[in-house]
């Protein structure tokens, strides 16, 4: 069986208010709740696995999630509706722009536990 990522655990303030925020702008659906977890499974069927812990128990990850072109415009729509501050960029210093990398779409909002949150619609290109 050729190894591939089931599931991972996401530290958050509130496992219910980040599995829903980032469900909605993804549009994805939340799954029941599981023991200590909330998930949120991807269409590659990646399950994230949010769990509530102490504020301070709360280390920054990003996670970059590929989607379509008519995703990213949905995702992107949501975005703009709920006023959430986006950038170009990881460092954010380009707020309220999105990238064009490798001919493709991209942008990075926090989740409300600050996670890195990135949507890109072409895979970075490892070759150059």
């Amino acid at each position: 069986m050729p190894v591939e990522l089931n599931h991972t655990i996401i530290h958050a303030r509130d496992k219910r208010e980040s599995a829903e925020f980032l469900a909605n702008i993804l549009g994805l659906e939340v799954g029941a709740e599981w023991g200590p977890f909330i998930p949120v499974q991807t269409s590659n069927s990646v399950t994230l696995d949010f769990a509530t812990v102490p504020a301070e128990s709360i280390t920054m990850q990003h996670y970059a999630f590929l989607i379509s072109e008519a995703e990213f415009d949905a995702a992107f729509a949501r975005i703009r509706e709920q006023g959430i501050t986006y950038y170009a960029d990881p460092r954010q210093k380009q707020p309220g722009e999105i990238n064009r990398h490798y001919g493709g779409r991209g942008l990075y909002f926090m989740d409300p536990s600050g996670h890195g949150m990135e949507i890109i619609t072409q895979p970075y290109d490892t070759e150059a």
